[in-house]
């Protein structure tokens, strides 16, 4: 028993790629815009918490804003599956009924977080489209995450970008 518990310890114990999700941890003032074609709209504002959730396992994140001009809140949570060995998120928010997924790993020197999933783009019609999310740690105060509509091609694909800056007090 004892030996199946080490094993098990490996699988459920949090480790040094929980503690690297720490750097989210705090309040934040954020910016999102879109861009559609050849002209990104303005950004607009809105506010994001990130919260240890379940042990140092999972980091949950909740944002409030507005996207071409609708009032929205997401819901995510963020975390490290020892046994995928990698990082995995999902998300949920008020514009719509999907649930989003995506998992992936950090970039070789630990400033990016590049995850893959699919989503369903109810106003297109298209099930299971291939989404890439780049988590860009510029600095301690400033989180770029990009949202990458893969099939539209190999270049120009970055249709979302949120921006996050740490918020004064916000640690």
């Amino acid at each position: 028993m004892a030996e199946v518990m080490k094993l098990a310890a490996k699988f459920t114990a949090p480790g040094e790629q929980h503690a690297l999700l720490g750097r989210l941890i705090g309040e934040w003032d954020a910016t999102i815009q879109i861009t559609m074609g050849p002209n990104p709209a303005p950004p607009t504002k809105g506010k994001a918490t990130f919260a240890w959730k379940v042990d140092g396992r999972w980091v949950e994140g909740s944002f409030s804003g507005s996207m071409m001009g609708m009032p929205m809140t997401t819901y995510s949570w963020l975390g490290y599956d020892n046994f995928k060995q990698s990082y995995v998120w999902t998300a949920i928010g008020s514009l719509d009924t999907t649930m989003t997924h995506a998992e992936g790993d950090l970039t070789p020197d630990g400033e990016s977080l590049l995850m893959y999933g699919t989503l369903d783009e109810y106003l297109t019609g298209e099930h299971d489209k291939m989404v890439k999310y780049a988590w860009r740690f510029i600095s301690e105060d400033e989180i770029v995450v990009e949202v990458h509509d893969l099939p539209i091609g190999e270049e120009n694909t970055k249709v979302i970008e949120l921006r996050y800056t740490r918020a004064k007090g916000g640690r």
